[in-house]
């Protein structure tokens, strides 16, 4: 299992707008790291996130299929895109309601 490293004074990135609720202990442990670290909180919530995402295969797997599907000639049809829950709430809020295949 791979570990987290965070570099300690790294902050400045290119950023989009995700909003979410996050539990207040998550909130309050993602505070902390980033005092600890002495780095800006999004930095912090960026490394975390960017860990988890690499951390889950079966992601992984359905992110490099979704690259190949991109690949497709302009002629193929898409279907509709469903909507993603951000990462913070699927992490906190685990989805029960879909099936296990």
């Amino acid at each position: 299992m791979s570990k987290l490293k965070l570099e300690h004074g790294v902050s400045r990135i290119r950023r989009a707008k995700l909003q979410s609720s996050i539990d207040q202990t998550v909130a309050d442990d993602v505070e902390l790291l980033a005092e600890w670290s002495n780095n800006e909180t999004n930095y912090v919530v960026n490394e975390l996130l960017r860990f988890a995402l690499t951390q889950e295969e079966d992601f992984q797997k359905h992110k490099a299929g979704a690259g190949a599907n991109t690949a497709r000639p302009a002629s193929s049809t898409k279907p509709s895109p469903t909507p993603i829950k951000p990462a913070t709430e699927t992490a906190s809020k685990p989805d029960t309601s879909a099936a296990h295949a």
